[in-house]
């Protein structure tokens, strides 16, 4: 039997085990330019991984949109400026880099386009990844053990990318884009994910917004404490493979939107997925924003121009990283009455079953960096930012998709209940619940 077979069998795993409960925060990395679409990874979510033995702490982005996790590792070609030290793999005596020879070089996972491949001169497995935002990664297909709350929790045998090559085109230098974190954290269903590989049936997060520490819970034993009433939304199955049908996906039926007290006129057509998979509806801890479909963008753009008609500027022409055009303008102490007072319509996104994604506040438009806009006569001129909805066109990120980011879930617990099917809900402090949970020796 394969050593990363006998490793995994003799493991317990996580789901059987007291929930883990890790630090979850928010970790900003340098905006792109302004024309330029970044799908991934602008803003990220870093949790705290030991890896090997001895144990090397690394930070990983917590991703639920993709499948195999990845490190950067010591014999990397990039020349990086993450303030992270890479995985040092040779100094971890638990580390193996999968055989050609192995069973799991074969396997095709979600996320790698092209099958594992063996170089003529090698007899290491070799993969190759790729993200929506076009970034890529090259490297050993690998097994090491992670542990995800510290050297006292256990262990576990994981498959992961040993990442020699990464390439991101919102880069001008191809460098990892994300200044602190080495790696990046599977937790879709596919077979290749943290989820999948430790048999994990039951995982929560808390994202705090701002520097606020959140919360990520692995596990349903000992120590899990989900807030009450969850609102629960039925995980979307499709049995047959479909080619735009992402199927490691968390995908939920989305059964509507609306701003303020008003429904948007959406037929029910544009919002599930055609015959060919297309028009899911995603939810995505890797994206930022959240990106809807022509149709329902365009009901949502009209439907908030007009109920803040006479509250904002439009600022027409302008398009945040390419696929956010519904833009306006108004001083930041303007933006902070309305904001205070809830002046503002309150965005929902009502999906099956009852639950709900309500977006308002702070969370619902964006002040472009580095845009002003000067008005008003001479000496009595002010300044005023551009504000962009937070929901962009999915069509201009490059996706035939609903994708519901992380800004999005700020605030929110997001229960998954994978033994039953389902997604929940429940409004939180975040940054309170994670206080609570975490205590002082988190730094929390």
């Amino acid at each position: 039997m394969d050593w990363v077979l006998v490793l995994l069998c003799l493991l317990s795993l996580v789901a059987r085990a007291a929930a883990v409960v890790l630090p979850l925060r928010l970790q900003e990395v340098p905006p792109p330019a302004k024309n330029t679409v970044r799908f991934r990874r602008n803003v990220s979510l870093t949790v705290p991984v030991s890896v090997g033995t001895p144990p090397q702490n690394v930070t990983m982005v917590l991703d639920t949109g993709s499948e195999l996790s990845w490190l950067l590792c010591n014999a990397t070609t990039i020349t990086s400026s993450s303030s992270s030290s890479p995985f040092n793999a040779s100094a971890s005596w638990t580390y193996r880099a999968v055989p050609c020879s192995s069973p799991d070089c074969q396997w095709r996972g979600r996320d790698l386009p092209v099958w594992p491949t063996c170089a003529p001169d090698s007899t290491s497995c070799r993969v190759s990844l790729s993200y929506a935002d076009a970034s890529s990664a090259d490297g050993l297909l690998a097994a090491d053990t992670f542990a995800l709350a510290g050297a006292a929790a256990p262990a576990h045998a994981l498959l992961f990318g040993c990442i020699t090559s990464y390439y991101s085109s919102s880069s001008t230098t191809g460098n990892f884009s994300d200044d602190a974190t080495t790696g990046l954290l599977g937790m879709n269903r596919g077979a290749l994910s943290l989820v999948t590989q430790t048999g994990t049936r039951h995982f929560a997060y808390c994202i705090a917004p701002g520097d606020a520490p959140g919360l990520l819970v692995l596990g349903d034993g000992d120590g899990y404490a989900a807030p009450r009433p969850l609102s629960y939304t039925p995980l979307v199955e499709v049995s047959l493979p479909l080619p735009y049908f992402d199927r490691a996906a968390y995908s939920v039926q989305l059964d509507g939107i609306r701003v303020g007290g008003t429904r948007l006129p959406i037929p029910k057509s544009a919002l599930a997925p055609d015959h060919t998979g297309a028009g899911q509806t995603m939810l995505d801890s890797g994206t930022q924003f959240t990106f809807l479909l022509a149709d329902a963008y365009a009901a949502l753009k009209r439907e908030f121009a007009n109920q803040t008609r006479a509250l904002l500027a439009d600022e027409p022409g302008f398009a945040f990283q390419g696929a956010f055009d519904a833009c306006f303008r108004a001083t930041e102490a303007r933006m902070a009455v309305l904001l205070a007072t809830g002046t503002l319509p309150e965005v929902g996104l009502v999906l099956r079953g009852g639950a709900e994604v309500v977006v308002g506040g702070d969370r619902l438009l964006h002040a472009v960096p580095g845009e002003r806009r000067r008005r008003g006569a001479e000496g009595e001129e002010e300044e005023e930012a551009v504000w962009c909805l937070t929901f962009g066109s999915a069509e201009a990120a490059g996706v035939e998709a609903y994708v519901i980011g992380h800004h999005h879930q700020q605030d929110v617990w997001v229960d998954y209940d994978l033994r039953n099917g389902r997604v929940g809900f429940a409004p939180a402090r975040c940054d309170l619940v994670a206080t609570q949970r975490l205590g002082a020796t988190t730094g929390a």
